[in-house]
């Protein structure tokens, strides 16, 4: 029987970056669980094929949104990563922060700690960024 400190379900981007900051130190042990299987391969590897896996059960949960009002009842794909990797493997790597202001909406609805202030330090810990403007970018994380 397997043992660890902690359990995270789902390899994506946030669950592979929670394993390692949780085990970093050595003090931690980490199980990390994920349904989906292996992202290697051209499908998932070769930028021109980004669309492609977004639309494979193979490598996507298949999620919809609820009918959208605004949208005349429209319903969306809303693809989600189904594979080591998560969304992250079928998204063509990218990588967007959410706006400041949904972050300071969040702090003023009372989620103490998550205004935009307090959660850019943790952006810029995870990048490695070789431009940007000086205080937004980060330098020496894991994502290049």
């Amino acid at each position: 029987m397997l043992e660890a400190d902690f359990v995270i379900i789902g390899s994506g981007s946030a669950g592979s970056a929670m394993a390692y900051r949780l085990s970093e130190d050595g003090k931690h042990s980490v199980i990390v669980i994920e349904f989906g299987g292996s992202d290697i391969g051209p499908l998932i590897q070769m930028p021109s094929a980004l669309s492609i896996p977004l639309n494979m059960s193979l490598y996507d949960w298949g999620f919809a949104s609820e009918p959208e009002p605004h949208l005349g009842g429209r319903v969306l794909a809303t693809p989600r990563g189904k594979v080591i990797g998560g969304s992250s493997s079928i998204n063509g790597m990218v990588y967007v922060r959410g706006h400041a202001r949904d972050f300071d909406h969040w702090a003023e609805e009372g989620a103490a700690g998550w205004g935009f202030a307090d959660v850019l330090p943790y952006f810029k810990r995870m990048e490695d960024s070789d431009g940007g403007e000086d205080g937004w970018r980060g330098h020496g994380g894991p994502p290049h």
